[in-house]
C-alpha cells in the first residue's frame, strides 16, 4: 500500500508544479535557516568531553581583593605562579595540572624554509590522563621527567604529518625556540572544541600542536602568550618578576571523582587562602570558587549570545514557513475534495485517506529537505560574514547534520500537514458526488 500512496503523492505533486514549488521553497528556506544556525550553536555549546566533564573542575582564588573585584566579587580566572605551585604540590585531586599558553618557534622540516610559530601549552604530565588525550604513537612523559625538568614534547598529529609525514616520530628531535626536545608522544587527532582545558585564554581557533613540561617551560623562560592580569606591577622586571609577582596568568584544572571529593577540595582551598591571609599575604577573607566544567563553560559564556539569538530567530522563521505551508497544503488538499469523495464512495476509510495525504506531506518534506541541505550549506558560507571567523568555521556539514536536516524537514512538514489532512478525511462523499 505504501508504494500505491507514494505513486499518488508523486502524481499529485506533478499535477500542480507551481504550488508544489512554493511549498518546497518555503520548507527549504525555513529548514535551511534553522539548521544553519543550529550547526553553529551545536559546535559552540556542545559538551567537549561529556563522559567526564562533571568530574573536571576549575579552581579560582581571589588574588586582588575586594578593591579590585567588581560586582559579586568574582575572583580571577587564573592564578599566580606561586599559588599554582602550592596547589599542585599539595595534590588534593585525583589528577591536576597547572598550564599556560606558549607559542614556540619551530624549525621547518625542509631546508631553506623559515621557522614559524605553533600554538601550544606548558602542562604537567597529569594533564594527559585528566583530559583523556588519545595517543597515536608513544605516550605522555613520566613523573620523573616532569620532576627532572626534561626537554621532552608531545606533538599533535597535524604537526607530525607536517614535520614527519605521519610516521612514528617518537624518539626523534624537534627544535623549539632553538632548543632540542625529544618527542615522547604523538596525539591522535586531539582537537577539542571549545578548548575546554583553558577557556580563560582561548575558546576556539587553532588547536595546540605542542605540549611541553610545565617545569621545563619555566626553566627556559617560555613566554606566556595568554592573559596576564596584575593588580599592581611586579617588583622585579623580566621573567623572574613574573614568577614572583601576584599576577594571574596560570590556568588550573583538577579531576575530582565524587561530590565528596569536590567538597573536601573546596574546604582545603578555603584553608589554603585562610593560611595566606594569616601569613599576611592577603588582607581579605577567602573568596574562592570551584566550578565543574559544564558550569565553567556556561559562566565563561563560551557559546556567544549572538548564536542563541540567531537560533531563536531561525526557529521562528521555520514556524512562519510551516504556517504558510499549512495554508498551501490546505488549499491543495481541499481542491481535491471530488477525488476524496470518489475514493470514499469506493470503500476507502478515513484512515486510508489520512495515510495517503500524510505520505504526500512526507514526500513534500523530503523534497524540501533536499533543497534545505543546499540552503544550509549556503548559509554556513554566509555565516563567515556575520560571526567571528573562528566560530563560523566550526559549522560543518557532516553526516549527522545532513540526516538531521532531512528528518527535520519531513517531521515539520508532516506536523504542518496534520490539520489539512484532518480536513481532507472529513470530506463528505455524498455531497461531493451530488455536486460533481
Amino acid at each position: 500500500m505504501f508504494g500505491y500512496y507514494l505513486d499518488l503523492a508523486l502524481r499529485s505533486l506533478r499535477r500542480n508544479p507551481a504550488l508544489t514549488g512554493l511549498m518546497v521553497l518555503a520548507i527549504a528556506f525555513g529548514v535551511g535557516a534553522s539548521m544553519t544556525t543550529y550547526s553553529v550553536f551545536r559546535a559552540v555549546s556542545g559538551d567537549p568531553i561529556p563522559w567526564k566533564s562533571s568530574r573536571l573542575y576549575v579552581p579560582q582564588i581571589d588574588l586582588f581583593g575586594p578593591t579590585a573585584v567588581k560586582g559579586d566579587r568574582e575572583p580571577q580566572d587564573l592564578v599566580s605562579y606561586k599559588d599554582a605551585l602550592a596547589i599542585t604540590r599539595a595534590h588534593r585531586a585525583h589528577f591536576q595540572s597547572a598550564m599556560y599558553n606558549i607559542a614556540p618557534s619551530i624549525d621547518p622540516a625542509s631546508p631553506g624554509s623559515r621557522p614559524r610559530e605553533v600554538m601550544g601549552h606548558a602542562v604537567q604530565w597529569e594533564f594527559f590522563p585528566m583530559v583523556d588525550a588519545p595517543f597515536a604513537y608513544g605516550h605522555a612523559w613520566s613523573t620523573a621527567e616532569d620532576e627532572a625538568h626534561a626537554k621532552v614534547v608531545v606533538i599533535s598529529s597535524r604537526l607530525n604529518d607536517r614535520q614527519f609525514k605521519g610516521e612514528d616520530s617518537t624518539g626523534r628531535e624537534l627544535i623549539l625556540d632553538g632548543k632540542p626536545y625529544r618527542i615522547v608522544g604523538v596525539l591522535d587527532h586531539f582537537t577539542p572544541e571549545p578548548l575546554f582545558y583553558d577557556v580563560a585564554n582561548r575558546n576556539f581557533g587553532e588547536p595546540d600542536d605542542v605540549f611541553v613540561p610545565f617545569t621545563t617551560a619555566i626553566d627556559v623562560q617560555s613566554t606566556n602568550t595568554g592573559n596576564y592580569n596584575c593588580a599592581r606591577s611586579p617588583l622585579e622586571e623580566g621573567f623572574a618578576g613574573t614568577l614572583s609577582s601576584e599576577c594571574a596568568w596560570i590556568a588550573l584544572m583538577v579531576q575530582l571523582d565524587s561530590a565528596a571529593d569536590a567538597a573536601a577540595y573546596r574546604q582545603w582551598l578555603d584553608g589554603y587562602t585562610d593560611g595566606q591571609r594569616q601569613a599576611g599575604r592577603f588582607s581579605w577573607a577567602s573568596n574562592n570558587r570551584l566550578r565543574n566544567l559544564p558550569a565553567w563553560l556556561d559562566f565563561k559564556q563560551v557559546a556567544p549570545p549572538d548564536t542563541k539569538v540567531s537560533l531563536l530567530v531561525a526557529l521562528g522563521l521555520l514556524v512562519v514557513c510551516m504556517v504558510n505551508t499549512i495554508g498551501l497544503m490546505l488549499a491543495k488538499f481541499m481542491r481535491r475534495s471530488g477525488e476524496i469523495g470518489v475514493r470514499r464512495a469506493l470503500g476507502a476509510s478515513r484512515m486510508q485517506i489520512g495515510v495517503q495525504f500524510t505520505v504526500e506531506a512526507a514526500v513534500l518534506g523530503f523534497t524540501g529537505g533536499l533543497l534545505g541541505v543546499a540552503m544550509t550549506w549556503i548559509g554556513m558560507t554566509a555565516m563567515r560574514v556575520v560571526l567571528p571567523e573562528d566560530i563560523a568555521a566550526l559549522a560543518r556539514m557532516d553526516g549527522s547534520l545532513l540526516s538531521l536536516t532531512l528528518c527535520m524537514a519531513v517531521l515539520a512538514t508532516v506536523v504542518a500537514g496534520l490539520y489539512p489532512t484532518l480536513r481532507a478525511t472529513w470530506v463528505r462523499p455524498a455531497l461531493q458526488l451530488k455536486s460533481n
